[in-house]
């Protein structure tokens, strides 16, 4: 994948800015930099190797060169004030939307941020808010895709199974055309990231709805649990306890992991 793959996958999106980087710390790192020295939104940087990838909760998040998708949308301040909760969803909405038109592929998503091919991890999504006292200043979602079998860390650097597209697909995958999917859905998603709509998509797509499920809070608690049922309005879990009450968590309230068997 080389730039001018990248600016035939962008061409017709609504960006003020992108650029591609054969190698970066974080494409979130760059996002960032753009949002401090006051960078319009939207603006998308695409990296083919990340050295430093970060996910959820101070996680690494691995991408060798020639076999991933890294990327990271600038968003507006007002999704940040808004609609944070549901930003995860909205990254994780745009590549099962991708991968279902692309490849009729079968994608879950776990809450709150990855993306399941057969039960495994084949995508992450990191959404981070800057703020100037109590003043939204924009959001950056960031994207990592496993494209490539080559992508996948390690076994004994994982936390939870994981999967390439091409692995679940059983070819290879075209990750120019990976990419402008994606960007167009995620695109799509945006102008309905309000709506009663954009939830019940995220909502169809949960994995694990409507089994046990284990949440972990902190490293103190002892693990609950529950039975996933579903989305509150503004995308925290809403899960039922062992006591039949309904709570909801925000994503950085818990770990979610399926019930052993």
């Amino acid at each position: 994948m080389d730039e001018k793959q990248i600016a035939a996958a962008v061409d017709g999106l609504p960006l003020n800015r992108w650029e591609y980087h054969a190698q970066v710390t974080s494409t979130n790192d760059i996002a960032a930099a753009w949002l401090g020295a006051g960078q319009p939104a939207p603006a998308l940087v695409v990296a083919d190797e990340q050295t430093a990838g970060r996910g959820r909760q101070g996680r690494s998040w691995y991408t060798p060169p020639s076999s991933a998708l890294a990327l990271s949308l600038l968003l507006d301040a007002d999704i940040a004030a808004s609609q944070f909760g549901r930003a995860p969803g909205l990254g994780g909405l745009a590549v099962c939307s991708a991968l279902e038109a692309l490849y009729g592929l079968a994608p879950h998503i776990k809450w709150p941020n990855d993306v399941l091919l057969d039960g495994k991890k084949v995508c992450g999504v990191l959404a981070e808010a800057q703020w100037s006292g109590n003043q939204a200043k924009g959001l950056i979602l960031g994207i990592g895709i496993n494209v490539a079998a080559r992508s996948l860390p390690p076994a004994k650097a994982l936390s939870f199974p994981a999967t390439s597209v091409e692995g679940a697909l059983g070819q290879p995958v075209d990750r120019a055309e990976l990419l402008g999917a994606v960007l167009g859905q995620l695109f799509d998603w945006l102008e309905r990231l309000d709506s009663a709509d954009f939830l019940a998509a995220w909502q169809q797509r949960l994995a694990y709805l409507g089994q046990p499920v284990t949440l972990a809070i902190g490293a103190a608690a002892p693990p609950l649990q529950a039975t996933l049922r579903g989305l509150a309005a503004d995308g925290s879990l809403r899960a039922e306890l062992a006591d039949g009450r309904q709570k909801d968590f925000a994503a950085g309230e818990i770990t979610l992991r399926p019930a052993a068997k």
